[in-house]
């Protein structure tokens, strides 16, 4: 459905069946997909480590904990894996979510993920991304990852079924400030 704002309508909404158009597109922008692929790589280790240290600290603060109760604190090791995946579903959501549309490697790869009519990303979709990743690697094996290799968005499989796509960031023209009266 569509807002139809023209004034000789009197403002109805409509549905035209009109599809909206992809708002980043390869051929006319191919820069905003070069080195996307590889960029995301190197996101995707930099966000593990972020991702790994919280997580390591917790286990080695259990264990110690267990040691200073004579075994009792060892009890909540059953805990740390089930937050583990908690922390990693709200760093991503987070992140995407954020201002900057996100995580934190890709911010120092200069990515940035969009929907495919590029509005910025949320907390849900963040979520929902990271989920779907994980999932289509597991079952789906690694290889999964070449998809991105072969479409000229170098969308991932679950970036299809999110409607999701990655730009690098680094080529946006950026915004002049105004100037200065004093």
């Amino acid at each position: 459905m569509s807002y139809s704002g023209s004034p000789d309508d009197s403002g109805v909404w409509r549905n035209d069946g009109g599809a909206q158009p992809h708002a980043y597109d390869p051929y006319l922008h191919p820069e905003l997909f070069r080195g996307v692929a590889t960029r995301r790589v190197f996101a995707f280790l930099i966000d593990m480590i972020v991702i790994s240290v919280p997580v390591i600290l917790g286990y080695i603060f259990i264990a110690l904990f267990g040691v200073v109760t004579l075994g009792i604190g060892w009890a909540l090791f059953w805990l740390a894996w089930p937050a583990s995946v908690i922390w990693a579903i709200v760093y991503y959501g987070a992140s995407i979510g954020g201002a900057s549309s996100a995580t934190v490697g890709m911010r120092i790869m200069d990515l940035e993920l969009r929907t495919w009519y590029g509005a910025p990303g949320y907390f849900v979709l963040g979520a929902t991304h990271a989920v779907l990743f994980w999932v289509s690697v597991s079952f789906l094996s690694p290889f999964v990852v070449l998809v991105g290799l072969f479409n000229s968005r170098r969308r991932l499989l679950h970036d299809f079924v999110l409607g999701t796509v990655v730009i690098n960031n680094s080529v946006r023209a950026p915004v002049s400030q105004s100037a200065r009266t004093w």
